[in-house]
């Protein structure tokens, strides 16, 4: 057992890519204004064919204790991007660190495009 700070650990928690990438992708969906999310690029697109488990417009990197998140989404047509894109942004930095306990460096989001999903 480890003591830290008044607190006693018995082991260690992993918590996977695919796990927070869940989070992140639960939290883009039910955003205001946004669409979809988009593949980063050719590559990840054919790779999204391929395997069931790929990870479609997200990118998750760790460095010392933290993590860095990039988000590549479709915003709907005629709402600002400014502030869907930072209402996305705040989202997942409070539910990442609120659901895991992991702090989050950054989050960047990449608006690949605009659509328009009621022609009325």
């Amino acid at each position: 057992m480890q003591k830290n700070d008044n607190l006693i650990t018995k082991g260690n928690i992993y918590i996977s890519h695919q796990a927070i990438a869940s989070i992140v992708r639960h939290t883009i969906i039910e955003t205001y204004g946004v669409v979809g999310l988009a593949p980063k690029n050719f590559a990840q697109e054919i790779t999204q064919a391929l395997a069931k488990e790929a990870i479609r417009g997200i990118k998750i990197t760790y460095s010392e204790k933290k993590v860095t998140i990039d988000v590549y989404i479709i915003i709907e047509y005629g709402t600002r991007i400014k502030t869907v894109a930072k209402v996305v942004s705040d989202n997942i930095s409070y539910r990442i660190h609120k659901i895991t306990g992991i702090p989050v460096s950054q989050v960047n989001v990449h608006v690949r495009g605009l659509r328009i999903s009621d022609p009325d």
